[in-house]
């Protein structure tokens, strides 16, 4: 019993981590999007493509969407809290305020995630260790990204406001997500951003009149990727971490995307780390550690 908990464990934080991977890498991804495609246009395309991809693995494995009325109202709140409303929040506050502190803004999800589930949900037990996980992972993004992240803070209200409610978002997202569990991780995965899509596409076609677009080659791919790695594949990840982890687990992956992006900037850009910066990421594996460790033993010992 004991090493197939320890395996399951060591599955769930691997995927914890690629989930983290994926959604940074889809910053990158939009950067280039965005270069020759309106941001409501790509964002539509992200959500479509990425639900029709998910929709064909399901009906290769067999797997049916429900069709019943309220799963697709589940579904739609869904996309709305995790897709349409903070896509579109960040995507608008980035153009105002500087990605150092628009990542510590971001990163919030956990602290909003464990409030809400200790005030309002109480959907799973929130442990003092979880406490000290969700502070040590807060203190080891600030030691990673530094003090100078903090310059000109103020100084876009509204921006620095939008980032923070898009991060309330996805905490929301995530606590709604357990009322999924009935269902394969896939099913939600593909029908929240089908929903979302439904709402999408209109404004872009409304906004932006697509068919009047001349995009580049580098941006076409770089939908491509966000649509298959950061959106379809990254979802079903996602779902399924909720169920496994729980929501203050699963939304550690917010303080996995600042070390991630740090380990790829030494790796390939010979970039080096401060004294402080290595100190947050010791904080952040061991903020994560409690996050996510504890809530999957507690659940085995329920089922034991």
């Amino acid at each position: 019993m004991d090493n197939r908990q320890n395996t399951n464990i060591a599955v769930e934080l691997t995927l914890l981590v690629l989930l983290a991977t994926l959604w940074g890498g889809s910053y990158t991804f939009i950067k280039l999007g965005v270069a020759t495609i309106p941001p409501i246009t790509l964002i539509a395309a992200r959500t479509a493509i990425a639900g029709l991809l998910l929709l064909a693995v399901m009906w290769t494995r067999g797997i049916k969407m429900p069709r019943d009325g309220a799963s697709w109202q589940r579904f739609a709140f869904q996309a709305v809290l995790n897709s349409v409303i903070p896509w579109t929040l960040i995507a608008w506050g980035e153009r105002h305020v500087d990605a150092a502190l628009a990542t510590i803004l971001n990163s919030a999800g956990p602290i909003f995630t464990f409030l809400l589930t200790a005030i309002v949900s109480r959907h799973e037990a929130t442990t003092p260790r979880k406490l000290f996980g969700v502070l040590a992972g807060i203190a080891g993004i600030l030691l990673i990204v530094g003090a100078d992240a903090f310059h000109g803070i103020g100084s876009g209200p509204l921006a620095e406001a939008a980032i923070v409610a898009a991060t309330l978002c996805y905490a929301c997202a995530a606590i709604f997500g357990r009322s999924f569990k009935d269902l394969d991780p896939m099913a939600p995965a593909a029908g929240s951003l089908l929903a979302g899509a439904a709402v999408l596409i209109p404004a872009s076609l409304v906004l932006e009149q697509p068919w009047t677009l001349s995009p580049s080659l580098s941006s076409v791919l770089a939908l491509s990727a966000l649509a298959t790695f950061s959106t379809a594949a990254a979802f079903a990840i996602y779902f399924r971490l909720i169920q496994a982890l729980g929501s203050v687990g699963t939304t550690a992956q917010a303080y996995l995307r600042v070390p991630i992006g740090v380990a790829i900037g030494v790796a390939f850009l010979g970039e080096t780390l401060s004294r402080t910066a290595w100190i947050g990421l010791a904080c952040v594996v061991l903020g994560v550690a409690a996050m996510t460790i504890p809530a999957r033993r507690s659940a085995s010992v329920k089922l034991s």
